[in-house]
């Protein structure tokens, strides 16, 4: 095969690097249509936050789009120095291109590992290509195998599981402590960042109602504009306890808002032992941490969230040679099917020729000897001329197949169409 993967993530190159690098649904049609014609390259630009990546794959085993060229090519669709760009290039070849995929695909290349939507923006970069006809034979068989791949390294792995933010590993303790969410009320105090991200995971997990509360009544409304929830004035903060399942809160103050005191008599009573998951996002802390009685409430602070989220990267760290095994194992097979497939109109070229050589050769030989030989001769004449074609073609096949599953069968492929004449159909 003749494959590339060439391109930058975050390990190679800055975020400014890879802002002027990427490329919006136009740039990428185009780019598209100009790796198709002028390489005759089949191609699929794949582009995310972390990264910016061209697969282009040819027919030909002689020429390769390499690095340098990449380089030139991006310079012309962004305006960016080539000389700016190459420096930050990888480049990836044949099975190794294919392994690089797989590895994206599956999550193992990204800054958070196991990451499960590189996957579906893989799906979308190949689907586009597609629908362009930028895609051909190798890039068609390619891009499917690698999202099933990291199908089957999510299901048969766990590198997919927990969350490895601090701000998803909310949905974790959540968990531990509700079967469901769709019956639960999210109370949202303050208008932070972190608890803008909280929120977004926990939303998606659709809690029966929002309730945002806030000093400022108005960031309170953008907080509850964003998220489909119901303003709570400030002063209803007691009762807004008393309704909520989940709490997330940061507010910035200097001071806990809510003392262990004022919760006691305000919310636990009413309360009634309803059990109270309490996000305390904010620094300074906003609720007394004597409030947790690791009972009906329980209280969580941002360190308590990190502590989680290294835990599930840990957990997930543990299962990545398990994954790496899949992906290797996929690979290898992926090359020697694809080798195998490439192979077949080669030696099927080559024994139409030599049977045609042989016909031309036997033929006449029987011609002349037309009345002088017994049918049990002109078998074993016959049978002689076939076993020695078998026997010149075992050769070159199983040299082939040999070279399939080492993954360099190109090259040979090639030196029996020039040996044998054969034509590149």
């Amino acid at each position: 095969m003749n494959l590339r993967a060439i391109g930058c993530n975050v390990a190679s190159a800055s975020v400014e690097l890879r802002e002027k690098l990427a490329f919006n649904d136009e740039k990428a049609r185009r780019a598209l249509t100009e790796l198709n014609a002028r390489f005759d390259a089949e191609a699929v630009v794949v582009g995310t936050c972390n990264r910016v990546e061209i697969y282009v794959a040819r027919q030909d085993t002689v020429a390769a789009l390499h690095a340098p060229l990449m380089a030139e090519f991006l310079s012309e669709v962004h305006g960016v120095p080539a000389d700016a760009i190459l420096p930050h290039l990888y480049e990836h070849a044949d099975a190794d291109a294919a392994k690089h995929l797989f590895r994206v695909a599956a999550g193992l290349d990204s800054v958070v590992l196991g990451e499960g939507q590189i996957a579906g923006q893989v799906k979308d970069a190949y689907e586009s290509a597609h629908k362009a006809t930028a895609t051909g034979p190798l890039l068609n068989a390619l891009f499917p195998s690698a999202l099933r791949v990291s199908k089957r390294v999510r299901t048969e792995t766990g590198i997919g599981q927990g969350h490895v933010s601090v701000s998803s590993a909310a949905v974790d303790f959540v968990r531990q402590v509700f079967d469901t969410f769709t019956d639960k009320t999210v109370l949202v105090i303050g208008a932070g960042k972190m608890g803008r991200l909280t929120l977004k995971h926990l939303a998606e997990e659709h809690p029966a109602a929002i309730l945002v509360t806030n000093r400022n009544a108005d960031k309170a409304a953008a907080v509850a504009a964003d998220c489909g929830g119901t303003v709570v004035p400030w002063a209803q903060l007691d009762d807004a306890l008393v309704r909520a399942d989940i709490v997330l809160s940061t507010t910035g103050a200097p001071e806990p808002i809510m003392p262990a005191r004022r919760f006691d008599e305000k919310v636990r009573r009413s309360r009634a032992g309803r059990p109270l998951v309490v996000f305390d996002m904010a620094v300074p802390r906003d609720f007394d941490p004597a409030i947790h009685d690791g009972d009906a409430v329980s209280v969580f602070n941002v360190d308590d969230l990190a502590r989680e989220a290294d835990r599930c990267l840990g957990e997930r760290r543990r299962h990545l040679p398990a994954a790496e095994q899949i992906i290797d194992t996929e690979v290898s097979k992926f090359v020697e099917d694809w080798n195998r497939r490439a192979n077949g109109p080669v030696i099927g070229q080559l024994t139409a020729e030599i049977d045609k050589l042989r016909a031309a050769l036997l033929e006449p030989m029987l011609g002349k000897l037309n009345g002088k030989l017994t049918a049990a001769d002109k078998s074993l004449i016959e049978g002689t001329f076939r076993l020695f074609q078998n026997k010149l073609l075992h050769g070159p096949i199983a040299a082939l197949s040999e070279a399939s599953r080492e993954g360099h069968s190109g090259s040979l492929r090639d030196a029996l169409r020039k040996l044998f004449r054969l034509n590149n159909g």
